[in-house]
């Protein structure tokens, strides 16, 4: 299974790049993994919110495959625990899923269409974080799902 991460927005902010790339390299270990930034929309500033979101899903599920399995992070969606995140990439991986994408919405979060398409509504925690550090974040997450999988020590309980 590969593990790809999705986000709307600029590239990685230099202050957070290499601590990115440090927990995805570190999930390679576990699972092939990537990062996919969606560019903003050239004309964002000027468009309604709801006109902004809907273009944005066209791009997002442009990119989706049917068989893939979309965990989407949204603070409305279902909080988990540390080794529920494990369990969750686990069964994904039991179900012999291709591939496994978890992904960042716009500034606005998606339009209800790539909610619907999601497999998973997932919700880092009730604070809303800026997107940048929600994607270090997310890829010390999976990382840390990753060593809870295999027993490792990095994950203290």
């Amino acid at each position: 299974m590969k593990i790809l991460f999705y986000s709307v927005g600029k590239p990685h902010e230099a202050y957070i790049k290499a601590g990115v790339d440090d927990f995805t390299g570190r999930i390679g270990k576990y699972f092939p993994a990537a990062w996919h930034i969606i560019p903003p929309l050239k004309n964002a500033g000027v468009l309604p919110e709801a006109e902004l979101k809907k273009q944005e899903a066209a791009s997002i599920l442009q990119l989706l495959q049917p068989d893939d399995q979309l965990i989407l992070l949204d603070e409305r969606g279902k909080q988990l625990s540390s080794p529920e995140l494990a369990r969750l990439i686990q069964q994904k991986a039991n179900e012999s899923s291709r591939r496994l994408i978890f992904l960042i919405g716009g500034a606005f979060g998606v339009d209800e269409q790539v909610t619907h398409r999601a497999n998973h509504v997932w919700s880092l925690s009730k604070l809303v974080f800026p997107h940048m550090l929600v994607r270090l974040i997310l890829s010390e997450q999976v990382y840390r799902a990753c060593t809870i999988l295999r027993n490792e020590k990095y994950h203290h309980q």
